[in-house]
């Protein structure tokens, strides 16, 4: 005899959470910005800066299934200036002991700002920097130096991206302006973002990094091997000596 089914409960399926999605000019907190943003995977880059988002041309993406997927990245404007940008950041990483950098990852500056810079260089909490890695694994607090490649955001890169960082205390600015042709290096003075001038030889000195030198003529016409010979004489700087002393002096403490 078949067993009747009409009198058992109904088992409810599973809810599932909507989370919408990050849209350009979107007003949100950081906790909000966050969780739409990891519900995200296939979108590569996104901004809060002062509770706006910022989305690099979500208009021209192009529609997969629905879906609008992440803009493409060009090699000359973007990806080639970019990979010589971090070999130069890394080489010096690698002979300063207390610093790290990063690339492309989100930086909570503040509630509201959370920028992701191209590049970050920073001094490792424990060497006496002023940003940490959280519990949530993100970077909390203004890395010393931030870097952008800046193409078709450049009136963004220069404008409200560089106000946010000089209101959060990152010490030095590098924005590489790839259609003009030219690298501009801002220092943070008594709260102000001063233009960094070069030495009688064209080269920027870093005042927070010593011995982070760029020649950026040779940076801007791809010549990688005259970009590194520059900073290896920065590196073998007695300032850059002086520099890693006190790094291991702080970690000490």
């Amino acid at each position: 005899m078949a067993t009747s089914t009409s009198n058992r409960p109904s088992i409810p399926e599973p809810t599932r959470t909507y989370i919408p999605p990050l849209r350009n000019g979107d007003h949100l907190s950081g906790e909000e910005f966050l969780r739409r943003y990891e519900a995200m995977p296939d979108l590569k880059k996104a901004e809060l800066i002062d509770g706006r988002v910022y989305i690099d041309s979500p208009d021209s993406y192009p529609t997969v299934r629905g879906t609008k997927m992440a803009s493409p990245v060009s090699f000359e404007e973007h990806s080639a200036p970019h990979f010589d940008l971090i070999g130069w950041l890394a080489l010096y990483r690698s002979a300063t002991p207390g610093v790290r950098g990063g690339d492309n990852g989100t930086v909570c500056l503040a509630p509201r700002t959370m920028p992701q810079p191209d590049a970050m260089l920073l001094i490792m909490e424990s060497h006496g920097g002023q940003s940490r890695v959280g519990a949530d694994r993100f970077l909390h607090g203004a890395p010393e130096l931030v870097a952008e490649v800046a193409y078709s955001s450049v009136s963004y890169d220069l404008h409200e991206k560089l106000e946010a960082y000089r209101q959060h205390g990152v010490r030095e600015y590098v924005a590489w302006r790839v259609e003009e042709a030219s690298i501009e290096w801002f220092v943070l003075r008594e709260g102000r973002f001063d233009r960094l001038k070069t030495s009688e030889d064209g080269v920027y000195r870093s005042e927070v990094f010593p011995g982070l030198w760029l020649d950026p003529s040779a940076l801007l016409r791809g010549d990688l091997n005259a970009t590194l010979q520059v900073l290896q004489r920065g590196l073998a700087s007695p300032e850059h000596a002086d520099f890693v002393a006190r790094l291991k002096a702080a970690s000490a403490r």
